[in-house]
């Protein structure tokens, strides 16, 4: 035996033994199959319709079960919500498949698209847009109603027209500190700038059977708050006040999403919708007869 061998060789001249390991390696993952896209796909679907919740349907809970379970199924769900410009908001047994569309989404719903929908005129169209910054801030008037899922907002037609005619008021009242009584300069923020418009506007029109007129404040927050209930985002609890309206989680992850719009945070610096023990009232004006509110006009209260 050369000696060159022999150094390769342990005391019983054989060679250096080839130990099997302490564990076996870990086995590859398993293939995406045409059937967990189908499935995927399947998730992204449910996640479209705001109104499916996943406790009332067999096959979307396990769906979800599968996503919260199998990490390769849900980053193949993810995907095919981000090639369907979609963003995933949450996925929970509460909210489902929470999805949001992006910008360049085909999914996507514009506020100008369901304007001009809604209306041709283009103050309408203002006001349609003040009518949903409007709930959302009324829905969620704290940071920490956002933050606490279990929080449910309630809101009413009346009441909303209710607030949005008191942050008019605070509105003028600032414009006549500042000594701008005229119509406000065009570079001037969102709601100095459109104040005037709702101000100005009937709350309830003047039809001889005492309905609301479309083209109402109160006809705009209700088709606001109809959109929004065919959208799954609210759901009807009564007709008291204009109708009554609770908040759904879906919604709550959607107003998330828009808390640091700079419109939703001037309109919350007003200071009308204080709180202090948990529940949202409106502040009383100096001069309750110099608003133009709806009749019996209920203010929204949050458990």
């Amino acid at each position: 035996m050369s000696e060159q061998h022999a150094e390769h060789t342990d005391a019983w001249g054989d060679p250096y033994p080839v130990h099997a390991p302490d564990t076996a390696p870990p086995a590859a993952p398993a293939a995406v199959t045409p059937a967990d896209a189908a499935d995927a796909a399947r998730l992204v679907s449910f996640g479209l319709q705001p109104k499916l919740l996943p406790a009332r349907d067999a096959e979307y809970a396990e769906l979800l079960r599968r996503y919260r379970e199998e990490s390769a199924f849900a980053r193949l769900a993810d995907a095919v919500a981000t090639g369907l410009g979609l963003i995933v908001l949450e996925v929970s047994t509460r909210a489902g498949m929470a999805v949001t569309a992006g910008e360049d989404s085909v999914f996507a719903v514009r506020m100008g698209d369901y304007a001009r929908r809604a209306s041709s005129d283009a103050a309408d169209r203002f006001l349609h847009g003040l009518a949903h910054l409007a709930v959302a801030a009324m829905a969620f008037p704290r940071p920490e109603d956002l933050a606490d899922d279990a929080y449910i907002g309630r809101i009413t037609v009346n009441g909303v027209d209710a607030f949005v005619r008191q942050a008019c008021h605070r509105l003028e009242e600032r414009a006549e500190e500042q000594g701008d009584n005229t119509d406000p300069a065009t570079d001037a923020p969102g709601l100095e700038s459109g104040w005037r418009i709702y101000a100005r506007r009937s709350a309830t029109g003047a039809t001889k059977d005492a309905r609301r007129l479309s083209g109402s404040t109160t006809g705009i927050i209700g088709k606001a708050v109809a959109f929004l209930t065919d959208s799954g985002f609210l759901q009807r609890t009564g007709d008291d006040a204009g109708g009554t309206y609770r908040t759904t989680a879906r919604y709550q992850l959607q107003v998330r999403d828009m808390a640091g719009s700079a419109a939703m945070t001037e309109l919350l610096e007003l200071g009308v919708v204080p709180v202090t023990d948990g529940s949202a009232t409106l502040l009383p004006p100096p001069d309750p007869d110099s608003l133009e509110l709806a009749a019996d006009a209920g203010l929204p209260f949050h458990s």
